[in-house]
C-alpha cells in the first residue's frame, strides 16, 4: 500500500508538471501569445511537455483556436453543449485526437507554428517521449511505483484536461457574457484553468484570475518567468476580447486582450 500511495504522489506531482507546461506554453504563450519566451524557457517547455504528455504543440495550438473560433457551435472540436457532457469529459482526448490528426485544421490554425527540425527528428515522435519520460520514472523509482507513477499520471492529467472542456463549459459562474464558466476548485487542479469564463472574455491575458477571490497558480509561475528574465507579459492591461464574424481565410489569432507584470494588478474589465 505505501508504494501506492507514493505512486500517487509522483503521479499527481508529474500531471502538475505537465498541466503547468500546457497552460503556460501550449495555451498561453504559444495560442493566445500573452506572453513571450526566452529561446532557453521555451526549449526546456518544449523538452517537459514532449516527455510528460508527447503533444505536438501545434496540433494542440490548432485545436485551441478552433475551439475559440467556433466556441460551443457547430465546428467546435469539444463542446459539451453540442456533444453532451460525459461525451466530452470521457472522450475528450478521442475528440481532440480526431482534430488533431486533420492536417487543413493544423495548416489553418497553426500556420505560424511551422515544424522545424527538432520537431521532425523529436518532438512529433510523441510515443517516443512517453517512453522516455517513463524511463525516467522506472530508473528513478523502480518498475512498479515507476508504471503505476505513469498509469495514474495518464489518467489524472486526461481527466483534467477533460475537464476544463466539460465542467469549464457546463457547470460553473458566469461572470461575463460568453458560454464559459468559472470553477476555481478547477482552477486549483489545472493552475488557473479552471478561470475558463474569464480567459472566454480575455482570451490573450497572461492571467486568468481577473475579480476579487480568484487565484491562478498559472500566474505564479508566469511571474516566477518574468522575474528572472526568461519570459514577457504581452500587454500591460486586460481588456475584453471582441467578438468578430469568422473569416475562413483568416490569421487564427485570438486576440484583443493582455495582463499586467507579475508587479502590477491588471486593471479589471467591465462586467
Amino acid at each position: 500500500m505505501p508504494s501506492v500511495l507514493l505512486a500517487l504522489i509522483i503521479g499527481f506531482v508529474v500531471s502538475q508538471i505537465a498541466v503547468v507546461c500546457t497552460t503556460v506554453f501550449l495555451h498561453r504563450a504559444l495560442s493566445h501569445k500573452a506572453l513571450s519566451l526566452s529561446p532557453g524557457a521555451r526549449l526546456a517547455f518544449r523538452i517537459v511537455t514532449w516527455l510528460t504528455t508527447g503533444i505536438r504543440p501545434r496540433q494542440w495550438v490548432a485545436v485551441h483556436r478552433k475551439h475559440h473560433a467556433f466556441t460551443d457551435t457547430e465546428g467546435d472540436p469539444h463542446s459539451p453543449l453540442l456533444l453532451g457532457f460525459w461525451k466530452v469529459q470521457l472522450g475528450n482526448v478521442l475528440l481532440y485526437r480526431k482534430a488533431a490528426r486533420d492536417g487543413e485544421i493544423v495548416r489553418k490554425y497553426a500556420r505560424d507554428l511551422p515544424p522545424d527540425r527538432l520537431d521532425r527528428t523529436l518532438f512529433d515522435h510523441g510515443v517516443l517521449g512517453l517512453g522516455i519520460g517513463i524511463a525516467i520514472l522506472y530508473l528513478a523509482f523502480g518498475w512498479q511505483v515507476g508504471l503505476m507513477a505513469a498509469g495514474f499520471h495518464v489518467v489524472i492529467y486526461l481527466s483534467v484536461n477533460s475537464a476544463v472542456n466539460a465542467v469549464g463549459h457546463y457547470y460553473g459562474k458566469k461572470v461575463y457574457e460568453n458560454s464559459a464558466r468559472n470553477n476555481q476548485w478547477l482552477a486549483w487542479l489545472t493552475a488557473g484553468e479552471g478561470l475558463h469564463n474569464n480567459h472566454h472574455a480575455a482570451p490573450t491575458s497572461a492571467r486568468l484570475a481577473l475579480g476579487p477571490g480568484e487565484i491562478d497558480p498559472g500566474w505564479w509561475v508566469i511571474s516566477l518567468l518574468v522575474k528572472t528574465g526568461q519570459a514577457k507579459v504581452r500587454l500591460s492591461e486586460v481588456r475584453l476580447a471582441r467578438r468578430r464574424e469568422a473569416d475562413e481565410d483568416a490569421e487564427p489569432v485570438m486576440a484583443t486582450a493582455g495582463a499586467g507584470s507579475p508587479d502590477q494588478e491588471p486593471s479589471t474589465p467591465s462586467r
